[in-house]
């Protein structure tokens, strides 16, 4: 299976201007630049959309687990947090911060733990990144 994306660029590095389409169209001439990535300007960057991707496949992924051992969610909810930094002349993307909120009926505190755990690590967007990761996962009433 293949996902693709296309970027066009047009301009400098400072002030060009791009756009970002994904095959899917949920992402068409989607605007980014320098502001939308470095000045919070309306528009997307890479990192918004990494985090979009671990958040995604991480709550999957936990659903997934969930199901494997007999449990269905009634809902999970995870915020991705990605951190850029500079490094050198560029920059590196250090971390990625999961912040689950999950109510999963009948479920025990230390599986709960032990399935978010797993899925962590073996959600494919954790495995691609050369970041640290971490996971705060909270288990609701």
């Amino acid at each position: 299976m293949n996902r693709k994306a296309n970027a066009v660029w047009q301009g400098s590095g400072k002030d060009g201007k791009g756009q970002l389409t994904t095959q899917s169209g949920v992402l068409s001439a989607n605007p980014y630049g320098f502001n939308t990535r470095f000045e919070n300007e309306p528009g997307t960057n890479p990192e918004e959309l990494i985090a979009a991707a671990h958040a995604g496949c991480f709550t999957m992924a936990l659903a997934f687990q969930l199901q494997g051992a007999g449990f269905t969610a009634d809902e999970l909810r995870t915020e991705a947090v990605v951190s850029l930094e500079k490094d050198g002349d560029g920059f590196t993307i250090t971390a990625s911060a999961l912040t689950l909120t999950a109510k999963i009926p009948g479920i025990d505190q230390a599986k709960f733990d032990e399935l978010a755990g797993v899925a962590e690590k073996n959600c494919p967007v954790s495995k691609v990144l050369n970041a640290k990761i971490s996971l705060k996962a909270t288990l609701q009433a």
